[in-house]
């Protein structure tokens, strides 16, 4: 018999009970002391690419210490029973490292690096990143992170929309459904899947008329009801 398939659709939420700080509980604009329009924009990277190096190596060192939780353990766990699918906005490893296989970053990775003149320049990245780190044309090296103003990558986006189409089993997770054009993805569900909401809060989504079973509970309490469902 021919496995179903799962395609989870993660966003911060996942990664927040691993200690991660989301976006959205940012206040006053302050995103880990930073003002995010000076340091996550291609303007801060031209204006002061030292601070935003540094943000960025803040952040790779966090992500370093986190450890993926129990949502990120059993979304990797259900691939011994499913062909499963991670689509995330999130740019840490924590599902590499919880286990799961096939994953896409549409929002880029904290650990990796790419050139400032040729974006196919990518490489592993798990230390700081410093002015004069060059790539192999001579170039700055910046993180591998596609910043607000700057397009998401049309095959990423293809490759995801593909899988969600095909999929049988549909899972949101961790995720406002805020960010454009990621938050569209979802909604090329098609009649025969099964569509879940798993968010803490009553989220407004931009599903249309799509039929939506809603698990309002943190990540980790949402994968642990929905994982015993799929079992």
């Amino acid at each position: 018999m021919k496995r179903k398939s799962i395609v989870f659709f993660t966003g911060a939420g996942v990664s927040a009970e691993s200690g991660l700080q989301t976006f959205r509980e940012s206040k006053d604009g302050l995103w880990n002391n930073y003002k995010i329009e000076d340091v996550c924009t291609p303007q801060a990277w031209l204006k002061n690419p030292s601070l935003v190096l540094d943000f960025y190596n803040l952040r790779r060192e966090q992500c370093k210490a986190a450890k993926p939780n129990k949502a990120h353990e059993l979304i990797a766990l259900l691939e011994q029973f499913y062909n499963v699918v991670v689509v995330t906005q999130n740019v840490d490893d924590l599902h590499e490292r919880a286990g799961s296989s096939k994953i896409i970053h549409l929002h880029g990775e904290l650990m990796k690096s790419r050139s400032t003149i040729d974006s196919k320049l990518i490489y592993k990245c798990t230390e700081s990143i410093h002015l004069n780190d060059k790539c192999q044309k001579g170039s700055q090296l910046r993180p591998h992170i596609v910043w607000f103003g700057e397009m998401l990558e049309d095959s990423k986006i293809d490759e995801a929309i593909r899988y969600v189409m095909e999929c049988d089993i549909c899972v949101i997770i961790g995720t406002s459904l805020q960010v454009y054009p990621a938050n569209e993805i979802p909604s090329y569900v098609t009649e025969k899947c099964q569509l879940i909401l798993i968010d803490p809060n009553s989220v407004s989504h931009s599903l249309g008329s799509k039929r939506v079973k809603v698990l309002q509970q943190t990540a980790i309490g949402g994968m642990e009801e929905l994982f015993r469902n799929l079992i």
